[in-house]
This record gives C-alpha cells, structure tokens and sequence, in this order.
C-alpha cells in the first residue's frame, strides 16, 4: 500500500494549530475523527502517548511520525499536518518538527505499517521536498504535491 493511495484532502490538516507534542497529536486525531477515518479518539490517543513513551517519533529534519498498533482502527490511516512554526516533538536532532505523518494500523497489519513507514523515510531524505511541503497552504497542495 502506498502512501498516495492513504493521502486524501479530508486526512490532511494545513495548518497544525497545536504548539506541543499532546496537543498536536490530539488536533490530528480530532480531525480524523471529522473525515469519519477514526472513532475511538481517547483509546488512539493513549496508544500514540505510550509509543511516544517508548521513544521520540520525532524524526528530525522537522518531520515526526507518530505511530501506533490499536484495535481501535480496523484498517490502515494515515493523517498529514503541517505546522510552518514548527512545534517540539522531542525529535533526535532536537530542531521543531513541522510535518507530521499520523500512521495508525491494526496489530494484524505489521507489514503494510512498516511499509509506510519505510515510504515515509524515503520521502524524508528529499530536503527539497520537504521543504515546498512545508510552505503548503491547503490540504490540496499537500495531496498535489505527493501526486506530482
């Protein structure tokens, strides 16, 4: 499964309002919830603090990806925001983080997690990228970027 096909316009939140870790990620999931992607906020929730618990999702080079595994979810999502501010996600590099992938899977779906995650990290190695999705202003610049 490829991220193309995960990134709609209604998944993609342009700007983050939020200014720290819990909030941003609870901003994210509140928009989920709206798309009608996700039901159970408070238990996604939970499971997204305790795998930040276990380890900063904060990539570096501004870009975070919050995970986890939940029987909340019954297939994959993905959830895109971007905050041109940048707010601190704890990330390795200890810069602000200012593109966040929300990826949620049911526990039976390790392989297509993983291969989002890896498709993510590719996507991450191009600064320049990152850099013209970043200045994104609506979620269909977001989702025309990734289409191009």
């Amino acid at each position: 499964m490829a991220i193309l096909d995960l990134i709609t316009e209604d998944c993609v939140k342009v700007p983050l309002t939020g200014t720290t870790k819990k909030v941003v990620l609870r901003e994210m999931l509140e928009h989920l919830e709206n798309a009608g992607k996700i039901n159970d906020v408070e238990t996604i929730y939970t499971a997204l603090l305790l795998r930040e618990d276990q380890g900063s999702t904060g990539l570096g080079a501004g870009i975070a990806v919050p995970h986890a595994k939940t029987e909340a979810v019954k297939d994959l999502v993905l959830g895109v925001g971007i905050s041109p501010a940048g707010i601190d996600f704890d990330a390795v590099d200890g810069q602000p983080s200012k593109i966040f992938f929300l990826v949620l899977a049911p526990p039976e779906q390790s392989g297509k997690h993983l291969q989002v995650l890896s498709e993510i990290a590719r996507i991450s190695q191009s600064a320049a990228f990152l850099r013209v999705l970043i200045s994104s202003q609506t979620a269909a610049e977001v989702v025309e970027m990734f289409r191009e």
